[in-house]
């Protein structure tokens, strides 16, 4: 690590989260810098500090009482490349994590199915799609995270007295979605696939066991033992705990739609999500910029993730470095 000109930074807000990137940094002798999102400030007029910034706030943060972090790390995304800098899971990619009705919109654009959803910020605004909604249905924040807000609802009425009991549930970004539920085979779980640069890393089965805190990291969900977690489970949840299982078979095809979201999405490093249908549909339905990759999945396949993931870092920077010599920088 180094702090005065770093070859990398990395915005960050979960110290847990990226303790295995940066202990892989070290490992490698790659110069680099964290930059704590939750406590920082920057100037319009100071020149990037790094070749290359790579981006790893997330969309739950305000979960962990950091709630200013998320539009901080917007703000700086969109200056640091106003003023010419290399970002990873840019700006635009990180206002798109934060938005699950761009999302669903986007899929929709790229024809690629996804649950059918309808973004409010008043309850009684939904009088209007009253007779397209079918119930139950999925209630989301547009600005999602670990899982939290997100409810079942059976009827109008009983999303109003959700609300209604506690207004709070709006908070942070006064915006919800009333989402299609689609019921999945619970012994299959849903598929998450990791991609970085534009490829497969590795997929994997997410038992839910009817949660929806499905955060990959093993601080939040570890292989044993009890996760701390911003958003634990209620203690009168008998549930067992999430699942995460390598998926070596994943279908080709659900694959290569994936790709196509990566591209149109200009996800540098990310996991895409869906699931299967009773009747065998694929159903894309979330994108994460912020991917927090499961070594101990990615251990059946053979590798450490981090170490690929410093593997994709060194590339960025070697290239940079040969367009800079070429350009006699």
């Amino acid at each position: 690590m180094t702090t005065s000109s770093p070859d990398v930074i990395v915005l960050y807000e979960h110290p847990e989260w990226q303790k295995p990137l940066f202990a892989a940094l070290e490992r490698r002798g790659v110069s680099f810098a964290p930059f704590n999102i939750t406590q920082a400030a920057f100037s319009n007029v100071e020149a990037p500090r790094a070749s290359l910034y790579f981006n790893q706030a997330s969309p739950s943060a305000y979960l962990r009482g950091q709630t200013r972090a998320v539009p901080l790390a917007l703000a700086y995304l969109r200056s640091l490349e106003l003023l010419g800098a290399k970002v990873l899971n840019g700006a635009d990619v990180f206002a798109l994590e934060l938005s699950k009705s761009a999302q669903a919109t986007l899929l929709t654009t790229l024809g690629i199915e996804c649950p059918r959803s309808i973004t409010f910020n008043e309850v009684s605004a939904l009088h209007a799609y009253a007779d397209e909604v079918a119930w139950p249905a999925l209630l989301k924040p547009d600005q999602g995270g670990s899982g939290a807000r997100i409810q079942i609802v059976d009827s109008l009425a009983h999303v109003e007295a959700i609300f209604a009991a506690d207004p709070s549930v709006w908070l942070p970004d006064h915006l919800f979605l009333l989402q299609e539920y689609l019921p999945h085979d619970p012994e299959q779980g849903i598929v998450r696939l990791e991609f970085l640069g534009g490829e497969l890393l590795y997929a994997m089965r997410v038992k839910t066991h009817g949660r929806f805190n499905l955060c990959p990291s093993p601080v939040c969900n570890p292989d044993e033992g009890v996760g701390h977690c911003a958003v634990p489970a209620a203690e009168a949840d008998p549930a067992p705990p999430v699942e995460f299982l390598p998926y070596p078979d994943v279908p080709s095809e659900a694959v290569a739609i994936a790709k196509r979201i990566v591209a149109a999405a200009k996800l540098d490093v990310g996991g895409i999500e869906y699931l299967e249908t009773a009747d065998g549909r694929h159903v894309f339905y979330d994108i994460n910029a912020n991917s927090n990759l499961r070594p101990s999945v990615a251990a059946v396949f053979g590798f450490d993730p981090f170490e690929r993931v410093v593997d994709f870092l060194v590339d960025h920077l070697r290239r940079r470095k040969q367009v800079g010599d070429a350009r006699g920088l």
